[in-house]
């Protein structure tokens, strides 16, 4: 019975969202917001450029070696996408095509990853949003209170359809990204004016290791892991999107693109503006501090008006990318059933829309007002990283063994389906190794708590729930014809 049960052909749950709802162009802003760039630029900026632990002005060139490999395992889940469009996404692919008890570990560090992704946006959410009025930045239940508001509406709103997400998602970005880029120029032209107090550009600001070797290219790669994770955003949404075998990961490399470019203007332009010092000194807000400088008071308040709507966005976001890896799995009944339930009215995952924001307005409170708690939560935040890494090795890897007899067919698809994702997913896997190794130990502890929910929750799915997923059998392409592209 076992041995049978092993070789069962276990189909996909039949797609229920609403068919054809967005276009390549909303998904790619849908991923691109899943990262939060104003956010992130506000969090890496004074880090990259830091002597010891980051890389000390060289965090452009960091930035553009990391988007390498993020292209290339973006090109990887383009691929897999093609072969099999469900929302569940490298927990399907990496369960069938490598091992069901892998997949469903994979589709839990997701979920893990996306909950504390979001979460993270709490800590620049509230502040901003209370600099841009005027209002005292440090007020707790102010910070709460915004943080509540914003999970509540971006709930609804993820509830009501992905066409209204997508046209929300659009409108921020076009502020937030005009904002971001004005200022880089701004701030680069500044440098390159030699203004009083600009820190000048020199050949240490293309080296990995920075100015004088005094940075660390482990430490600069590190943060521009982090600062991409989240592209990957683009593809949970594929029964969604029209084309939805094709766009969704054409749309995932398009986001790692513009990424890479806002990124890199962003760190290059802004990092010099002020002495190392002062940039450090405000470490806490560099792009609002950076703006003050630039334009005054008046400009600091629009910096951070970019920084909320980062925030804002990376919210909504990751509710509607958190909730459809959760229905794609519950789809299998490896989570809770009722949480694939589709309103017929909405053609939304709302149950799962609802829970998965629920959890992270619930963790926000926790992280706000439990202040002993606060350094435990800052220890997983910041595993986040890590946890993104591994599934994207893991997909990476998915793709090399599903589509093993085209890497063998010919010189092309040996280096686009074999060699480069291997490349990718071994300079991750030197990454999350390097990054292990240098937690803390209350951070590596957070990491092994991680992995341990995720095997208990397969045994619940397994015995309790009895999912069919693990009984899924092993599948590969043919390598016979030929794949669109």
């Amino acid at each position: 019975m076992a041995e049978q049960l092993s070789q069962t052909v276990v189909p996909a749950p039949p797609a229920r969202l609403e068919p054809d709802a967005i276009g390549v162009a909303q998904d790619t802003i849908i991923g691109m917001a899943t990262s939060a760039p104003a956010a992130v630029v506000a969090l890496t900026l004074a880090s990259l450029a830091a002597a010891g632990t980051g890389a000390y002005y060289g965090g452009g060139i960091s930035l553009l070696i990391c988007a390498i490999p993020m292209v290339i395992i973006a090109y990887a889940y383009h691929r897999l996408n093609m072969w099999n469009a469900n929302s569940g996404a490298s927990f399907e692919w990496v369960g069938r095509a490598i091992n069901p008890y892998l997949g469903f570990l994979t589709g839990w560090l997701m979920i893990a990853g996306y909950v504390l992704g979001t979460l993270s946006g709490v800590e620049v959410l509230g502040p901003n949003v209370l600099a841009v009025f005027g209002k005292d930045s440090a007020n707790t239940w102010a910070n709460v209170g915004i943080a509540t508001l914003v999970g509540i509406v971006m709930i609804t709103i993820a509830v009501v359809g992905i066409k209204v997400t997508a046209r929300t998602q659009v409108v921020m970005a076009v502020v937030e990204y005009a904002i971001l880029i004005g200022l880089s120029i701004w701030g680069l032209t500044w440098v390159l004016g030699h203004h009083a107090g600009t820190v000048p550009i020199s050949s240490g600001w293309l080296s990995p290791s920075g100015i004088g070797g005094k940075g660390t290219a482990v430490g600069g790669f590190l943060i521009a892991v982090f600062a991409f994770s989240g592209w990957d955003g683009t593809v949970y949404v594929n029964e969604e999107v029209k084309h939805r075998r094709l766009n969704p990961g054409r749309a995932a490399i398009l986001a790692v693109i513009f990424l890479a470019f806002i990124y890199i203007l962003a760190q290059v332009g802004l990092q010099g503006v002020v002495s190392q010092a002062k940039l450090q000194a405000n470490a806490d807000s560099p792009l609002v501090y950076i703006g003050q400088v630039l334009g005054g008071s008046g400009w600091g308040d629009i910096a951070a008006l970019a920084v909320a709507l980062s925030g804002i966005a990376t919210t909504g976001t990751g509710i509607v990318v958190g909730a459809r890896i959760i229905y794609g799995m519950a789809g299998y009944r490896a989570l809770p059933e009722f949480l694939a339930n589709v309103p017929r009215r909405f053609s939304t995952p709302a149950t799962a829309s609802i829970v998965f924001g629920i959890v992270v307005i619930a963790l926000g409170w926790v992280y706000l007002l439990a202040t002993s708690v606060e350094g435990a939560f800052d220890d997983v935040v910041n595993l986040t990283g890590v946890l993104f890494a591994i599934f994207y090795i893991l997909t990476a890897l998915a793709c090399v063994v599903y589509y093993r007899r085209r890497v063998v067919s010919g010189a092309w698809n040996a280096i686009t389906l074999g060699l480069l994702p291997l490349a990718a997913a071994v300079f991750l896997v030197w990454m999350v190794a390097k990054s292990i190794a240098g937690l803390a130990a209350a951070e590596q502890w957070s990491l092994v708590g991680v992995v341990v929910a995720g095997l208990l929750l397969m045994l619940v799915a397994k015995f309790v729930l009895r999912s069919p997923f693990f009984s899924t059998r092993r599948e590969s392409d043919s390598g016979a014809g030929t794949v669109a592209d």
